[in-house]
Formats: structure tokens, C-alpha cells, sequence
């Protein structure tokens, strides 16, 4: 009975020294300890003291246990296969790479050079019009019109024209408009004009690829390659010395539009728009992120180099805007910029009507 008693003191003791931080080994050497098997001990102790040698530091105050709480390295969980129980193209991926690297890449050099681009072309296009002036007629205008373009083509040049400003409007305000509408606006009236400009955006860009197709139909034979657009790059057109170049209907920098402006990069963002607008065609999140890249690079630079063209079609060239406008122009102006084409329609090599004096020549009463 005593001998019991005096275990249970010296386990109460034992605790209390512990609790006081106070060294056992005398203390525990003098009192008698009851037998305990050494196969519920081994166990219990070798974990822990494995772990011990193998977890890392804890900072002071961790209440984590040596080798518990570690968190998951994402290379491994990457590199580990995952098994969803429903199929489908991308239900088994944990971690998608692509979703950072297509953030960085769209709020860093795509913004950043995208934006260089179309701030630079315009501030060219001004420096010219300020020391050169508008392109105006070296001669007197005839009075006699001719029919320059048809009902047809100017009703596909003109759907085509507003659908691509609407869509280069709503598509600059999401690409830059965190950057440069929301610090002016805040962020809530920009979240409003983004969800319009999103709206606007998906539902004219059918319209916009459908009228495109039909442009190219319409426009193509007129702005195929010829043997005298060579001598017109070469000068360019004597929009620098004044000279008279030359050229078809078209010349060989309205050529360049339509091939390299119309229809590579119109057909690049039209391919990339349609994968964007349906992603519930089986596409992949990679799929999507790349074409949204592709869609807003090749889209910065077809507004940079629209910028030229609506130059020139409007107060760049005297003329110019009222040949799409009414779809005539005058004869003197068809002879000093297009005289190819002239000589072909005066001479009845090719279909285009010629009218009488329609109005006045300069200087006339």
C-alpha cells in the first residue's frame, strides 16, 4: 500500500518539475518506476523523433507539429495525374499554367506596346498634315463626274466601316480601359461601360465578318498586283516630292490596305473573335487565352493602320471622302490620281458611267 503511494507521489512529482521546466535525472534515478512494454513505447517515439530530424524549423509560437502542415509543392500537384468523375476536356486539370502566363502577357507587353503602336501612327499622320497640308487638285475641276463606285460597293464599304470603328471603339475601351478609363471614371462607372462596350462588341462582330466578305468579293479584282504598282511604291505615290504617279483604280498603298489590313488581319481577328464568342465549342481555357492575345495584337494593329486610310479618305486627299460618299468623283481628280483607270473608262475598256456637267467648274458663273 505504501509502496503504491509513494509511485503515485513520485509520478505527481515528476509532472510538477516537468510543468517547472526542472532537470529529472536525479530525480527519476531514486524513485522506482513501474514496468512498461517496450513494444507500446518503441512506436510511439521512433515517428516523432524521425520526424524531428527531418522537419524544418518552426517559428516560435507554432503550434504545427514536426513534420505536419506542409503545404503542397504545385509543380508536384501539376506533374500528379487528377481524375475527375465527370469527363470532359479540362475537368481533370487542378492547375491551369496558361491563365497566369496569358495575364502577364495581356497586362504587360501586349497593353504596353499595343498601346505605343496606336498613339504613334496618328501623332505621324498629324505632323504630316501639319507641315504638308492637304493633298488638293493640281488643276481646275472639269464639272464632268465619273462613277467611281457603285451602290453596292459603297453599302459594303459603309457596313463594314462602322462596324469596324464600333468594334475598334468597345474593343480599345476593354483592352485599355482599366489603365485609362477607370483611374478617370472609378471602377464602378467603368464596370458599366465595359459590360456596353462588351455587348456592342460580340453583337457587331457577325456583322462586321459578314460584311468583310462581301468587300473582298466586291474589291478583289481591282486590287490585284499589277506591273505599275512597283513604281508607285517606289515613289510613293509623289505624296512627298508632289510628282504624278500613275495608277489603276487602286493604287499600290490602297492595295496594301486591303490585302495586309481587310484581309490578313481582318481574317486573323475574325478566326479569333468566333473562338472567343463560343467557347462552348469543346475549346480548351489554353485555346481561349491564345486567342484572346492574337485577337487584341492583330486588332491593335489593324486601328493603327486604318488610321492611314481614314487620313487619306477624308481630309488627307481633297476628294477623296466624296468618291465613297456620292460614289462619283470629278474627272480632273480621277486623272491625277487614278489614271489608269481613267484612260480604261474613258476609253471603254472597262464598264463605269460618265456624266455631263453636273456642277460648275471653278470659276465658272
Amino acid at each position: 500500500m505504501i509502496s503504491s503511494n509513494l509511485i503515485c507521489f513520485s509520478r505527481k512529482l515528476m509532472a510538477v518539475l516537468l510543468l517547472l521546466g526542472m532537470p529529472l535525472t536525479g530525480v527519476i534515478a531514486q524513485q522506482p518506476a513501474a514496468p512498461v512494454p517496450a513494444a507500446v513505447t518503441a512506436p510511439a517515439v521512433a515517428p516523432v523523433e524521425a520526424a524531428a530530424k527531418v522537419a524544418p524549423a518552426l517559428p516560435a509560437g507554432s503550434t504545427a507539429k514536426p513534420g505536419w502542415n506542409v503545404p503542397p509543392k504545385w509543380s508536384e500537384v501539376e506533374q500528379t495525374g487528377q481524375h475527375a468523375s465527370v469527363a470532359g476536356r479540362e475537368t481533370s486539370v487542378l492547375i491551369e499554367d496558361s491563365g497566369r502566363e496569358w495575364r502577364v502577357l495581356r497586362n504587360g507587353p501586349l497593353t504596353f506596346y499595343g498601346g505605343i503602336v496606336i498613339l504613334v501612327v496618328p501623332t505621324i499622320l498629324l505632323l504630316f498634315f501639319v507641315v504638308k497640308g492637304q493633298i488638293k487638285l493640281h488643276g481646275a475641276p472639269t464639272g464632268r463626274l465619273i462613277e467611281r463606285f457603285n451602290s453596292a460597293e459603297r453599302v459594303a464599304h459603309w457596313t463594314m466601316a462602322l462596324s469596324f470603328v464600333a468594334l475598334a471603339l468597345t474593343g480599345l475601351a476593354l483592352l485599355f480601359g482599366k489603365h485609362v478609363l477607370m483611374p478617370w471614371l472609378g471602377a464602378a462607372a467603368f464596370a458599366g461601360i465595359a459590360n456596353v462596350a462588351k455587348v456592342i462588341h460580340n453583337f457587331v462582330g457577325p456583322l462586321f465578318m459578314f460584311s468583310m466578305v462581301v468587300f473582298i468579293v466586291l474589291y478583289i479584282r481591282d486590287n490585284l498586283w499589277r506591273a505599275y504598282d512597283v513604281k508607285w511604291l517606289a515613289k510613293f505615290g509623289g505624296m512627298l516630292s508632289g510628282e504624278h504617279v500613275p495608277s489603276g483604280r487602286f493604287n499600290a498603298g490602297e492595295k496594301g490596305w486591303f490585302w495586309m489590313g481587310v484581309v490578313l488581319c481582318g481574317t486573323v481577328v475574325s478566326v479569333s473573335g468566333v473562338i472567343l464568342l463560343f467557347p462552348n465549342w469543346n475549346t480548351s481555357r489554353e485555346l481561349m487565352g491564345e486567342a484572346n492575345l492574337v485577337h487584341a495584337g492583330v486588332a491593335s494593329l489593324f486601328i493603327a493602320m486604318s488610321f492611314a486610310h481614314i487620313y487619306l479618305g477624308t481630309i488627307g486627299m481633297a476628294g477623296a471622302y466624296q468618291a465613297m460618299r456620292t460614289g462619283t468623283v470629278d474627272e480632273a481628280w480621277a486623272k491625277e490620281h487614278h489614271e489608269l483607270w481613267y484612260d480604261d473608262v474613258k476609253s471603254g475598256a472597262r464598264a463605269g458611267k460618265m456624266s455631263g456637267v453636273a456642277q460648275p467648274a471653278a470659276g465658272d458663273d
